[in-house]
């Protein structure tokens, strides 16, 4: 038996625009559902937009997100941050380059003083993200 923690990131029409963007800078397979595809289309206005969406890549990164239908408020505020953390260098410096376009870099991904490689920056979404990259030991 298995659980598993991942985001699940809430939009008001700009899913399918972030997880395109998600899907290029972490890569793996990109799959939505619309709310007209699931049936769910109350509102003729959410036809198109994404009801569910999610990227899942071979390195077993899951990312989900949606856009809230009419009926529903829109999201805006949150303290939740999405942590991208690892030894792959090479992969989480690729994954904090993508997401750096367009980005405000809260803190550069630059050495930390615990020893990582540590930045944190808010995408061009709005989201926060912290990209740690484990330190090699001395």
């Amino acid at each position: 038996m298995s659980v598993f923690l991942n985001p699940y990131l809430g939009f008001r029409d700009q899913a399918r625009a972030a997880l395109d963007f998600y899907h290029g800078v972490l890569g793996g397979e990109l799959t939505t559902m619309t709310f007209a595809e699931g049936g769910m289309a109350q509102d003729p206005a959410d036809a198109d937009k994404i009801m569910h969406g999610q990227i899942r890549t071979p390195a077993g990164l899951l990312l989900m997100a949606s856009d809230a239908p009419a009926s529903m408020p829109t999201p805006t505020e949150s303290n939740i941050s999405v942590s991208l953390s690892g030894d792959d260098e090479d992969l989480l410096t690729s994954c904090w380059n993508g997401l750096a376009d367009g980005a405000t870099v809260i803190e550069p991904l630059t050495r930390a003083p615990w020893g990582d490689t540590f930045g944190m920056l808010t995408d061009r979404f709005g989201v926060t993200w912290l990209v740690n990259i484990t330190g090699r030991p001395s």
